[in-house]
């Protein structure tokens, strides 16, 4: 795909022209500012969370010579209009999750998850050390980004539902929020699926427009309010094990950027999804237990629904495999899941599961 041709057929190619004279930081007495558009409402626990860290580590490990300038959803652009307006040169950069995009290139997905694909550690493990960061710039490159890992909130939860689960067939005609190839998954199922940005989620699903839907987890989800409207919560899902979040610098303005702003921008990203993933981790136990007193049913999917779901998955999962570079990324990942899947089931998940036998008898 050329990026130029993108840039024409893009909602905002026909603006592209006008808007690269913002694309260059801006600069005075020295200083660069970036403008960053974001996905997440303010306040919202974890994303905008991580999106405000990665904005006050760039701030204060250049010593104030490199700021960032960063926009809710509606200060600039729209929650999923934050890619095109960063490709374009509308904004200097974005935070976000990856798998919003897949309508630009499907292998976007792999930046925040797919389905049955890697925990939080698994997903890091390929992006530094398995050739993930460098297919993800070169997607980038056909849309004129330069990405990082910037977040990542551990695995997701299944979702809030009015009613149980009782088998695959209880999705037919369901209408439920989840974004990404998962998303598509739930389609395979009969499921209506929507993509709703978060600040919108709680009045959808208040005002019946949806059935049911998927954020983050418990400490997310308690402060977005979903057990005010719905009380059954599949605490385990199949879609997001550890989902990554996204910084994207528009390549023309990073290229401009010093060597030391450049890996300023790399390893504050590289401090957000440490400490946003810890966040998430240390809060989600007493969130969910919030959630239980205020009556909120936590269960789990059988297994036949979860067969259905590795059933449909591999089907989506396939149907990309016509593009050269999504199965390339596929294949990376995949190798870099075995590798690490062949160590942890001998380790850490054989610690675990003897840790807690012996922690019942003593």
């Amino acid at each position: 795909m050329d990026r130029r041709s993108f840039l024409k057929t893009s909602a905002l190619g026909g603006t592209a022209a006008a808007a690269s004279t913002l694309a260059a930081p801006v600069y005075a007495q020295g200083k660069k500012t970036l403008t960053m558009v974001t996905s997440w409402p303010r306040g919202f626990a974890v994303l905008d969370d991580a999106a405000t860290y990665l904005n006050n580590m760039v701030n204060e490990m250049s010593d104030g010579t490199l700021t960032i300038d960063k926009k809710a959803p509606g200060e600039l652009v729209g929650a999923f209009e934050v890619f095109d307006a960063v490709s374009s040169g509308q904004a200097d950069m974005y935070h976000s999750a990856d798998y919003y995009f897949i309508g630009q290139h499907p292998s976007y997905a792999y930046y925040t998850a797919v389905p049955f694909g890697g925990t939080a550690q698994e997903l890091t493990n390929w992006y530094l050390h398995g050739g993930g960061h460098e297919l993800h710039n070169e997607v980038g490159e056909i849309f004129n980004l330069k990405a990082f890992l910037a977040g990542n909130s551990g695995s997701q939860s299944g979702g809030w539902f009015r009613n149980e689960i009782t088998s695959a067939a209880d999705f037919n005609g369901l209408k439920f929020r989840m974004p990404g190839l998962g998303g598509q998954v739930l389609g395979k199922l009969g499921a209506s699926v929507q993509n709703i940005p978060g600040g919108e989620l709680y009045q959808a699903l208040s005002s019946g427009a949806l059935d049911g839907l998927e954020w983050v987890g418990p400490f997310a989800d308690e402060r977005a309010g979903f057990q005010e409207v719905a009380k059954v919560y599949y605490t385990a899902g199949f879609h997001e094990p550890g989902s990554g979040l996204t910084a994207a610098v528009n390549l023309d303005v990073f290229n401009e950027l010093s060597p030391a702003h450049q890996k300023i921008i790399e390893y504050a990203a590289m401090a957000t999804t440490h400490t946003q993933l810890a966040e998430t981790l240390a809060n989600n136990g007493a969130a969910l237990a919030r959630l239980q007193q205020q009556g909120v049913k936590t269960m789990q999917f059988s297994d036949d629904v979860w067969d259905a779901f590795g059933k449909a998955s591999a089907e989506v999962m396939d149907e990309n495999m016509g593009d050269d570079l999504f199965a390339r990324t596929r294949k990376s990942f995949e190798d870099s899941l075995t590798s690490s899947a062949e160590w942890l089931s001998k380790s850490d998940a054989f610690y675990v599961e003897q840790r807690e036998r012996v922690r019942k008898n003593m």
